[in-house]
């Protein structure tokens, strides 16, 4: 099973989409590591580097409503899953993206827009942010600066399932 955490990195915006996750320019590409050094290449937010999220920086990213929106792909998931980024809080997500999350192994973790507003305001500013999730108890914890809070989370029993095996591949495998 894959591992869930990691430095975390803040995108104060709704609305990132696919094409800002990884630019349609790159959709030929047949390896998923090609696409990793153009992760949120074309995200412009102030003061937004798009190396902050490029391999092994970060395995977490919070972020606001509707993250991955835009056209159905599963590249986005890949591209920040070749990265490490293996977990994406935010208060919703577009469905296809939420559920390619899924089945890439990965978590897809919803949030209040309150909750999400309070590890803004209390971890986003910190460069040592780093967030931490038990799977099996549903909790996450977010850690920076001194300070801590731990939240609690829900997933489908399969959606769990899914994330449990490593992604639909394994399920599968597993099980037919």
């Amino acid at each position: 099973m894959k591992t869930f955490g990691g430095r975390t990195l803040f995108l104060d915006r709704s609305d990132i989409n696919t094409d800002e996750i990884i630019p349609a320019k790159y959709l030929t590409e047949v390896d998923k590591d090609a696409l990793g050094p153009h992760l949120l290449e074309d995200l412009a937010l102030p003061g937004f580097d798009p190396k902050a999220a490029r391999k092994g920086t970060v395995g977490v990213i919070v972020t606001r409503a509707n993250f991955g929106c835009g056209s159905s792909r599963e590249h986005a998931p890949w591209a920040l899953e070749v990265n490490g980024i293996t977990v994406v809080i935010a208060e919703s997500f577009a469905r296809i993206f939420r559920q390619n999350m899924f089945n890439g192994g990965m978590l897809a973790i919803e949030l209040p827009a309150a909750t999400i507003g309070e590890l803004f305001a209390a971890f986003a500013g910190s460069a040592s942010a780093a967030c931490t999730v038990d799977l099996d108890a549903k909790k996450l914890r977010m850690e920076g600066e001194g300070r801590s809070a731990e939240y609690a989370f829900t997933l489908s029993p399969f959606d769990e399932a899914l994330v449990g095996s490593g992604g639909w591949v394994e399920f599968a495998d597993a099980r037919y």
